[in-house]
Order: C-alpha cells, then sequence, then structure tokens
C-alpha cells in the first residue's frame, strides 16, 4: 500500500531535518531578547550607559585566587571601551614558572584611581599565561646532518626521547567587552551569560557591570614559545576589541566545546585544528562554511554509499583501469601515515584511517584476491583474468607506460630537492613528505589511464557514475572554497585540475552513450524490469 522509501532518501531527509535544527539552535545563540519594557523592575540595564570613568589594570600571579604575588604588567588610566589597542610589553618569568611552573594573569576592569583590590565595582577575568605541551622535535638537514640551534637544556630533552610534557608561554592576550547598550531580562537571562554577568544596585534601578570576556580562542599553538629555566622574561602581545552580545555568546559556546574536547583526551595540537576554524573566519563566512561543510559531509556520505555498492557487486574488471585502483589505495595509505607523522587531530585522522581500509578491500576486490590460512601463515591467491579483461589490462599497461616518462622524473626530482634543500625530523618523516607531495602534485595523473581505457574500449559503462557525480559535487565545492579563501596560486590550480579531468569523464558520457535497450548478463535491457519471481507451493 505504501510505497517502499529509499536509504538515500532517508539520509536525505535526516540531513534537512539536522540542518534545520541547526539553524533554529544558531538563531537562539546569536539572538537575545531584550526586556520588553526598559524602565520596569525586572529589567537590568547596563552600568557602561552612565559612561564611567574607567581603569584596565593586568598583573600577573603563581595562583589563579591572586595569593600567589601580584606583579603589575599594564595599566591603562582612561579606559575608552570603544578603542581598541595592541601592546606589546616584556614580562619577567618567576622562578616556578622557569622550573615548569604555572603562570596566570588578572584582568580588571575598575573605576579609575581605586585600587581593583579595593573596588566594590570591578570585574576582574582569571587566565592561564602557560600552557603544557610536548616539546617540538628539532628538524635536521638529511645530507649535512646540520640541525637547527636550541638551547641546550633542550636539546637533552630531545636526546631523552619522549618526554613529558613542559610548560609553554602562550604569547597573546585577547580582551573583549560588550559595548552596546542591551537592557536585560532579569527573568531570561542565557545561561552562557550569567556566568559573566555581575548584577548591583545603582540608585533605585538594577545595573550590570561590563561584560569582560578573555578570548582563549585566540590562543594558538603557532603563538606558543617554550619556557625553560634560563629564561628570564618573555613577549606578550596584550589586544583588545569591543564584542557584540551575539558574538560573545557564541565564542563562549565554542570555548565550552574546546574545553569539553581537551577534557576527553584531546591534545592541545587538536584544539588549534578546531580554533582555526572559528578564529581565521569572518563569522557570516563561517555560517557559510557550516552550510557547505553540511552538504559536503553528505556528498561524501553518499558517494561513499554509492561507491561500496557498485565495487560490492562487482564481478568483472572489464573497462575499469586496474593501475588506478592501486594508485588510490597506495595515495590514501601514504596521506594517512603523513597525518599521522604529522600528529594531526583525530577529526582528520580517524576518516583517513577508515578510508585507507576501504581503500584496502577495493584493491581485494578488484585483483580477486582470495586470502587462506596456513596456520598462522597467510596465503594468497589471485584470481584468473578472462579475455575481456586481459584486454582492458593491455590498455591499462599502455597508458602507464607513456605516463610513466613524465611522472617518474618529477618524482625523483622533488625527493632530490626536498632531501637538499628541506630539513626534517628523521629519514621517515623525508620518506613521508616526499610520498605524499608526490600524491598531491601528480596524483590527478594516475586518473587519466581510466580514460585512456574509456578511449579504447568507446564505453563508459562500466563506471560508478553516481559515486562520480557525487565526488564531483565535492570538488566543485573545494573549488570555490579556493577562491574564496585566500590561497596560493599553485593551490588553487591544483583544486581545478580534478574538475578538468571529470569534464572529459562526462564528455566521454556523451560522446560513448550507453545503451539501454541492450540486454546485460542477466538477461534484462535497462527499459525493462526483471521478470518477477514464481512462489513455490
Amino acid at each position: 500500500m505504501f510505497q517502499k522509501t529509499s536509504f538515500t532518501t532517508l539520509i536525505v531527509g535526516v540531513f534537512v531535518v539536522y540542518v534545520l535544527h541547526t539553524c533554529w539552535v544558531m538563531y537562539g545563540i546569536v539572538y537575545t531578547k531584550p526586556c520588553d519594557r526598559p524602565r520596569a523592575e525586572g529589567c537590568i540595564g547596563s552600568y557602561l550607559a552612565d559612561k564611567p570613568r574607567l581603569q584596565l589594570s593586568i598583573y600577573t600571579t603563581l595562583k589563579p585566587n591572586g595569593n600567589g604575588g601580584q606583579n603589575l604588567i599594564l595599566k591603562v588610566d582612561d579606559f575608552d571601551i570603544n578603542s581598541k589597542f595592541e601592546r606589546k610589553i616584556n614580562v619577567s618569568l618567576p622562578k616556578k614558572t622557569r622550573n615548569n611552573g604555572t603562570l596566570y594573569t588578572l584582568v580588571f576592569v575598575h573605576q579609575a584611581g581605586v585600587s581593583p583590590w579595593q573596588d566594590s565595582r570591578q570585574v576582574h577575568h582569571v587566565s592561564q599565561l602557560t600552557t603544557y605541551m610536548l616539546p617540538k622535535p628539532p628538524e635536521v638537514s638529511l645530507i649535512s646532518g646540520q640541525e637547527d640551534q636550541q638551547p641546550p637544556e633542550q636539546q637533552k630533552r630531545v636526546s631523552d626521547g619522549p618526554t613529558k610534557p613542559v610548560s609553554h608561554w602562550r604569547s597573546r592576550l585577547t580582551l573583549n567587552i560588550v559595548s552596546e547598550d542591551f537592557i536585560f531580562d532579569r527573568e531570561a537571562i542565557p545561561s552562557d551569560v550569567h556566568r559573566y554577568l555581575r548584577v548591583i544596585q545603582n540608585g533605585k534601578k538594577m545595573v550590570y557591570l561590563p561584560l569582560l570576556f578573555v578570548d582563549e580562542l585566540s590562543n594558538r599553538v603557532k603563538d606558543l614559545m617554550e619556557i625553560n629555566s634560563s629564561t628570564i622574561e618573555l613577549p606578550l602581545t596584550i589586544s583588545y576589541d569591543t564584542i557584540s552580545l551575539g558574538k560573545l555568546r557564541f565564542w563562549v559556546h565554542m570555548q565550552d566545546a574546546v574545553y569539553s574536547l581537551q577534557q576527553f583526551g584531546f591534545t592541545e595540537k587538536d584544539a588549534d585544528e578546531i580554533k582555526g576554524i572559528f578564529v581565521d573566519t569572518n563569522l557570516y563566512f563561517l555560517a557559510l562554511t557550516f552550510f557547505v561543510a553540511a552538504f559536503h559531509l553528505l556528498f561524501d556520505f553518499l558517494a561513499f554509499k554509492n561507491d561500496i555498492s557498485f565495487w560490492k557487486k562487482k564481478k568483472s574488471m572489464v573497462g575499469m583501469s586496474s593501475k588506478a585502483v592501486l594508485w588510490r589505495c597506495f595515495s590514501t595509505i601514504v596521506i594517512f601515515l603523513y597525518l599521522l607523522d604529522e600528529q594531526t587531530s583525530l577529526l582528520v585522522l580517524i576518516p583517513a584511517g577508515v578510508g585507507s581500509i576501504i581503500e584496502v578491500w577495493k584493491v581485494k576486490k578488484a585483483f580477486k584476491i582470495q586470502v587462506f590460512w596456513s596456520g598462522i601463515k597467510p596465503c594468497f591467491l589471485f584470481g584468473k583474468l578472462d579475455e575481456s579483461e586481459k584486454r582492458t589490462e593491455e590498455y591499462d599497461a599502455q597508458a602507464m607506460k607513456y605516463l610513466s616518462y613524465l611522472l617518474y622524473p618529477l618524482c625523483i626530482g622533488g625527493a632530490a630537492y626536498a632531501l637538499i634543500y628541506v630539513k626534517y625530523k628523521s629519514w621517515y618523516s623525508w620518506l613521508i613528505n616526499s610520498l605524499v607531495n608526490g600524491v598531491y602534485a601528480f596524483g590527478f595523473l594516475f586518473m587519466l589511464p581510466q580514460l585512456f581505457v574509456n578511449y579504447k574500449l568507446k564505453s563508459v559503462a562500466h563506471l560508478p557514475w553516481k559515486a562520480f557525480m557525487y565526488k564531483a559535487f565535492n570538488t566543485f565545492i573545494d573549488d570555490v572554497f579556493a577562491f574564496i579563501i585566500t590561497m596560493p596560486t599553485s593551490h588553487r590550480l591544483a583544486c581545478f585540475r580534478d574538475d578538468v579531468v571529470f569534464l572529459i569523464y562526462l564528455y566521454q558520457r556523451w560522446l560513448y552513450p550507453v545503451d539501454k535497450s541492450r540486454v546485460n548478463e542477466y538477461g534484462v535491457s535497462y527499459d525493462e524490469k526483471p521478470p518477477a519471481k514464481e512462489h513455490e507451493d
């Protein structure tokens, strides 16, 4: 009675619901409903509306409660919240901090001319100026053996092998204050703002003190500096700017998300990958990126589903380039090993590992490999090719022969250049980096043998076109962002080269149309429905 719903339709429906729900949640974060009657008793106005004279004072301390001794590092007497600034200062490090200890900063916004410790109307925020991370191993020239210059203490620490995390200096401190005169409803204060909201009685009305926010997302791994016992002082860049209430709430949620990931075992470098998504991107462009990433994920899933379905039913390799399948497996494994060597975020590493396993499975299907176990020793049996498959292999080998004249000199030259002019941590890193550079730079060339096979056979009916289309959509999305985001010209050209190959595929599909009236190996054509099975009595 009811028409059967396909799995793809179900997934697309769930995706649409997820996007709409996310939009509603994001709207609830960015938009805050103001108090309907500003002069009512249930409304809380801003202390900044009366334009008081303020002062900014920043201290360093060994304890977050300020009892570890305070050292004033910056004071702005006439602090104008609407005037952004950036100051670079040198901060003296206590002995405990130099010996792998922690240093905190206390940021006060208080009344001008009054000590922050005696001001009842001050607001403050505590933040760490240090964090713990594994020291970066030195890079060495594999030809000359010349190593990067490092302090003796650091060289000894690295020579001892992997050690515990050491203290690193956060060289940036970013401060924000909500400048807009927003009136809160006392009964509807958002929970994310409540922790920053301090309310006082000012005459007959309730007002909230300035919403001070320390931007932890701006603390990036690239700005960290390792601390050792010989370091007396280190530079600190203090930046200040205003922030809107909507952006403040969004930033608070993002900081909480990054903190939660770190509690689940994500390292500082893993968290930095996520911070870069938000810090390096405009807020409106970030919203666009979310939608694009969501569609990218959907197309990835649909391409994955159709690719698996195609190869699961695949019994013959007629018209398919086995060399291209083998190269795809090799390149995916190389990229996975490269990400593993670079200690990339688990968010990227896990999908790359799963993709490598799938590509190995496709190689097993393509070469008809059967695995048998003789005790603890695995034995491999390769299936035989029929006449049609042998003809395809001949065309494939011919294409690879022509391609090798161009590919091998380029790869060898690139590896030699990296060996002479670039420094790496080890020979393994040089090998993996050379391989991955070859994959990224010349990987698209291995798509050409399949085009050659299509040309020789005058057919494209053997290709998984649904998976091709979904992958092409994702490639187009990557191309658009390569031009929107500031990227080198070589990277932009690299993004578009796959599109050129896919356009040739489309031209071949138009040039060699599939004859839907032709009967396949099951005795059924595209225009006919398969005969219904008779029920046995």
